[in-house]
This record gives structure tokens, C-alpha cells and sequence, in this order.
């Protein structure tokens, strides 16, 4: 059993089994009590392009999760011409020019220490260092300025705790879950509205604020950056390294970086897809596929199955047109997109440009919604100061 078909099972032994089986049966499934899964990419995009008919504010859709807990208003849950407009003025905090220079100087300490350890020839675990780093990048994010590695380490944490209280068959959440996450958001969101009412125009808070958002919007924002912006980079990262030892091709990107570094993310991302299952509810009657679909339904697309269903892992021959689909499309294309690629590059290249680097040990992640390695332990595979192989 190949190492990504371990970490599925073991974050969801039971919905696994039954997601890849639903693939098997034609690119658009209509299961009693779940809804119209969706299979197919070509299918799935005219879903998720089509926002009159498919919303993200109806019954069964990621509004009945995340509106308990964010409020009405933050992207997550919005649509039409509300949705269009912050979208816009929330867009231009996250070009790649801003989010590459935010990455660098957030970045700099922890990515020179790894590095270091790296070329010490020491063993370093990519999934711990991957939650500090998350973590201060969304700290700087949300406002708290500078944080030290524990404040880095215990606003990851938190938001593990929110997202793991999510499955892959959750519709709502329960009254004590929405309790809790509360609990964890309001402190946030207080650090949040501090640097939006300061007005820094350095910080992303404080640009919200010269850009016109509400208070209220800023605090819901930063809600939705913390639950969406962590957990994405830092699961990424292990297992896009871990694919690369596994396929034998990692000693192939780290001599060509700039050919062969984008092209092994999306293929990562592709195979690992950041978000298994997207929801949308049903307000318009639409055929999917062949398969008449109605108001009050709901949709599932399978994004695992649109995905991963191209193909294996490859560098090589014509990459599968998805335009990046494991992101979203059409008005819900994840507005973050820049900022997970700026982390992701900044990390990568950092350690590609070390020393052969081999996978020494690894342990499956349970209890947690998107798959990945509780620990993933690198180590250079010559002594240090030798160069690479």
C-alpha cells in the first residue's frame, strides 16, 4: 500500500473506502442521505463556476459549518454581489509580490536554522517544523506581530483543534463544538481587531481597515485565514517531499528548482488535494452530467476523485488540465492561493537547496481532516560538507 493511500485510510477508514468507491460509479452519483456526489473535473468545474445555481449560503453547504462560528459574512459562506465586492477589496492583500516579501521576513530566522540543522547532517522532522512555520506566518497574518516560536506553535495547535472536529460526512456542527470553537476564535479575533484598529498599513489587518472593511468584517476574515491558512501549508509539505523520495524524483527537483519546483507542487497538491470534498447547495434546477439536480439538493464534489483520478505522480508528458482545481474555481477560487505557494516555495527551496536529503522514519496522522504524517523524519544522506549525489 503506497504511503498516500495510508494517510487517507487512517484519517478516515471508513469514508475513504467509501469516497473511492463512488468513483467507480460514473462521474456523477446520487446517494440517498449524502447527496449528488460529483466525480468528474469537467463536471465539477461547471459546478463550482455556476454561483447563481450552486451556493456556498444554502442548506448543506459550508455555510451550515462555518456560519455558526465566523458570522455571515467571510467568504467562506457569501455569495452574489456581497461576496464579489469583499472579495475585491480583500484580493490585493494577497498578490504574490506581497505574500512572497510577507513569507521572507517571516520566514528568515526559522528557515536559516533549518538549514543549518539540515546541513549538520541532523534529523528533522518536516511535520514539526512545518506547524511552527504555518503558524507564524498566519500569526503575522492575523495580526500578532513577531511571534515567538510557542505563540507559533499554540495558534497551530488551536486551529487543529477547530478543524478536527470536522469529517468528511459532517454536515453541522454540534452546539458544544460551536462552544469551543468560540472559545478558540474570540481570543484571535481580539488580537485581530487590535491591529485593525491601529490602521498599520504594513500589517494585513490594518490594510482591511485603509481598505474600507469593518471592524467586524476584519475580525471574521481573520477567522477564515486561521481555519483555511494553516493546516493547507503544513501538511502540504511533508508529503510533497515524502512523494518525491517515494517516486525517486527528489534528487531531480533539487538540481533544477526553478524547471521542476511548481510543476511537483501541483503534482503534490494534485494527489494530496487540500480539500478532499467541496459542498455546494442546490437553488437552481441544473443538469450535472447527465443527472437532473433541484433546489434543496445538495452537491459533493469528490475534488479527491476529480483529482487524483488523472493519473500517478509524474514530472513528466502533458500535466492534467485542472487549473488547479484542488483550489476551487469560478467566484470561490481560494483567495489564499498566493500565500500557501509563497510558504510552500519558500520552505522547499530552502530544503532542496541542503543536502540529499533521505525519509529515516514516519508515522499516519489519525483524528484529522486532512490527511498527513503525525511526523515525517529527513536526514542528509551523506556526511555533511559532502556534496550532493
Amino acid at each position: 500500500m503506497n504511503w498516500e493511500r495510508r494517510l487517507y485510510l487512517t484519517a478516515h477508514p471508513f469514508a475513504y473506502p467509501l469516497l473511492r468507491g463512488l468513483a467507480r460509479r460514473g462521474p456523477v452519483v446520487r446517494v440517498p442521505g449524502l447527496g449528488c456526489v460529483v466525480n468528474d473535473a469537467a463536471a465539477a468545474r461547471a459546478v463550482l463556476m455556476d454561483g447563481e445555481a450552486f451556493r456556498k449560503d444554502g442548506p448543506g453547504s459550508p455555510g451550515d459549518l462555518w456560519t455558526p462560528i465566523l458570522g455571515p459574512s467571510v467568504l467562506l459562506n457569501m455569495e452574489g454581489e456581497g461576496h464579489r465586492a469583499l472579495r475585491r477589496r480583500l484580493t490585493e492583500l494577497f498578490t504574490p509580490a506581497t505574500t512572497t516579501a510577507l513569507c521572507a521576513r517571516v520566514l528568515e530566522a526559522p528557515l536559516k536554522d533549518l538549514a543549518a540543522r539540515l546541513e549538520r547532517g541532523e534529523a528533522v522532522d518536516l511535520v514539526d517544523e512545518m506547524r511552527t512555520m504555518a503558524g507564524s506566518v498566519i500569526c503575522e497574518v492575523i495580526g500578532l506581530r513577531a511571534p515567538g516560536e510557542a505563540d507559533a506553535r499554540h495558534w497551530f495547535e488551536q486551529g487543529e483543534r477547530v478543524v478536527s472536529m470536522v469529517s468528511l460526512r459532517s454536515r453541522t456542527l454540534k452546539p458544544s463544538q460551536v462552544r469551543r470553537a468560540k472559545e478558540v476564535l474570540g481570543p484571535l479575533g481580539d488580537i485581530a481587531a487590535e491591529a485593525y484598529r491601529a490602521g498599520d498599513e504594513a500589517t494585513v489587518m490594518g490594510r482591511m481597515k485603509v481598505l474600507g472593511l469593518s471592524e467586524a468584517e476584519a475580525r471574521g476574515a481573520a477567522g477564515a485565514f486561521f481555519l483555511t491558512g494553516t493546516e493547507t501549508v503544513a501538511t502540504l509539505v511533508p508529503r510533497l517531499f515524502a512523494l518525491l523520495h517515494d517516486t525517486g524524483t527528489l534528487d531531480r527537483v533539487a538540481a533544477d528548482p526553478e524547471g521542476l519546483l511548481d510543476r511537483a507542487v501541483d503534482e503534490a497538491m494534485r494527489l494530496t488535494t487540500p480539500t478532499p470534498v467541496m459542498l455546494r447547495s442546490v437553488h437552481a434546477e441544473r443538469t450535472v452530467a447527465g443527472v437532473v439536480v433541484r433546489p434543496g439538493d445538495r452537491v459533493v464534489i469528490a475534488t479527491h476523485n476529480c483529482c487524483a483520478d488523472a493519473g500517478p505522480f509524474s514530472l513528466d508528458g502533458d500535466a492534467p488540465d485542472l487549473k488547479r482545481l484542488w483550489f476551487g474555481a469560478g467566484p470561490h477560487f481560494c483567495i489564499g492561493f498566493p500565500l500557501a505557494m509563497a510558504e510552500i516555495r519558500a520552505v522547499a527551496r530552502v530544503v532542496l537547496d541542503g543536502p540529499a536529503l533521505e525519509v529515516v522514519s514516519r508515522r499516519a496522522a489519525r483524528r484529522v481532516l486532512l490527511p498527513t504524517y503525525s511526523s515525517l523524519v529527513v536526514r542528509a544522506r551523506t556526511a555533511p560538507g559532502r556534496e550532493r549525489s
